[in-house]
């Protein structure tokens, strides 16, 4: 069995230097959680991918994989893999939600243009949304 190897101190109270952590606001990330009711449904996983990596370029993100997944006999499940984390999209047509992740790192990214795109796509009658700052440390 390998003995655990302890983490590098750094300056930054333990935390890693690195050129995708929001250095100026002190944390490593935003997660934006939004519940969609009522839209626009998508089934087809063209579609969907088509839609999560536009999503991934208005965030300023860089889009590197996407997974789709289609429940049988209603409901997908779309995942993007970004080099700055990750948007995925969860739906239940059956009672007409879609849940929303967008969890992104990096000073350049804007997740929240990608929410307002994906807003312009499924038309929710009812947004909810939640921010979540990631990764938050004090100096």
């Amino acid at each position: 069995m390998t003995k655990p190897v302890k983490p590098k101190r750094t300056k930054n109270y333990g935390v890693p230097e690195s050129p995708y952590l929001f250095q100026k606001r002190n944390q490593a990330g935003v997660h934006l959680l939004a519940d969609f009711w009522f839209g626009k449904n998508i089934e087809d996983e063209k579609k969907l991918e088509k839609i999560l990596i536009q999503a991934g370029k208005k965030s300023k993100s860089t889009p590197l994989k996407t997974s789709i997944y289609k429940f049988n006999p209603h409901g997908i499940t779309g995942i993007l893999l970004l080099a700055e984390s990750h948007i995925a999209i969860h739906s239940w047509p059956e009672i007409g939600y879609l849940g929303v992740d967008i969890f992104t790192c990096g000073e350049n990214t804007q997740p929240q243009k990608a929410l307002e795109y994906l807003k312009k796509k499924f038309f929710p009658k009812i947004c909810e949304i939640k921010e979540i700052k990631r990764g938050v440390w004090k100096e």
